[in-house]
């Protein structure tokens, strides 16, 4: 709150929506929404900025930010942004999820941005993975599964020859913001290049069906390399993802499927949250 109020904001109340890697809060009176990381994480709210605004310059389907600066408060840093007050609608339907999310890649096509590519975010599970430490209750078996279908799919997918850009990196639901004026993105900061297909992973099933040009082979294994990462992430010992244990034993469950079966995917959709 003495963070909005630095900036103008009047800010009395503060609101928790959500709370995981990223503690998100709904300020008030002035009702503007606020993300709160870790000290570590300045770099990568500068890039979240960065990429939020060029996208909003050229008219992408994203979430206004309230300001373009990044606030430093002793072991933490504050973003601010636009706060969409809920709309009471069912799911937004696959076709408009299709062409948000299509609309939201041409606009990454049109912005000049230096990023990762999503084989560094497969690589972030795998390592994750091998380390014991960090994975004390994940079970021998489990670990094996998890490793050798990230290895698997990982190299199924960059070796696929399909065209790469710049992708948001989880267009999941949860990052999909049904408002007023449309379907809006948020959450940039998993932003890397790779095929559509890979950001097609997160989507709900039937969106792929009215997104153009896409690859079904390409689009299972992207959707079997998600679940393994999002998995992964849940057995972290320090993942603070509400409900997450019960999560990755369920997501588990639901890979041993994906792995005897891909076609599994035709009929689920991967919407896990990475850390």
């Amino acid at each position: 709150m003495s963070s909005a109020s630095s900036l103008g904001l009047t800010a009395h109340d503060a609101v928790v929506l959500h709370n995981s890697n990223v503690l998100t809060l709904r300020l008030r009176p002035c009702d503007v929404l606020a993300r709160v990381a870790p000290a570590a994480a300045h770099r990568c709210a500068q890039f979240e900025v960065e990429v939020a605004r060029r996208l909003a310059e050229v008219g992408s389907p994203v979430a206004a930010l309230e300001s373009p600066e990044v606030l430093a408060r002793d072991d933490h840093v504050v973003t601010f942004w636009t706060y969409y007050e809920p709309v009471p609608t069912p799911p937004i339907p696959d076709r408009d999820y299709a062409g948000a999310l299509e609309r939201l890649h041409a606009g990454m096509l049109v912005i000049d941005l230096a990023t990762p590519r999503f084989t560094d975010r497969v690589s972030a599970a795998q390592t994750l993975v091998a380390d014991h430490t960090r994975t004390p209750q994940l079970a021998d078996a489990d670990r094996l599964l998890l490793a050798s279908t990230l290895s698997r799919m990982r190299e199924a997918v960059s070796g696929s020859g399909r065209p790469e850009q710049l992708l948001h990196g989880e267009p999941h639901p949860g990052n999909l913001l049904s408002t007023r004026t449309g379907p809006l993105f948020i959450d940039f900061e998993t932003c890397c290049r790779g095929p559509i297909e890979f950001d097609l992973a997160h989507a709900p099933p039937g969106v792929g069906d009215h997104y153009p040009d896409v690859d079904p082979q390409v689009l299972r294994d992207s959707r079997v390399l998600v679940l393994a990462m999002v998995t992964a992430w849940r057995w972290d010992r320090d993942d603070q993802f509400p409900d997450g244990r019960r999560l990755g034993i369920e997501w588990l469950s639901r890979l041993r499927e994906a792995v005897a079966d891909p076609d599994v995917f035709d009929e689920s959709a991967t919407t896990g949250r990475a850390p």
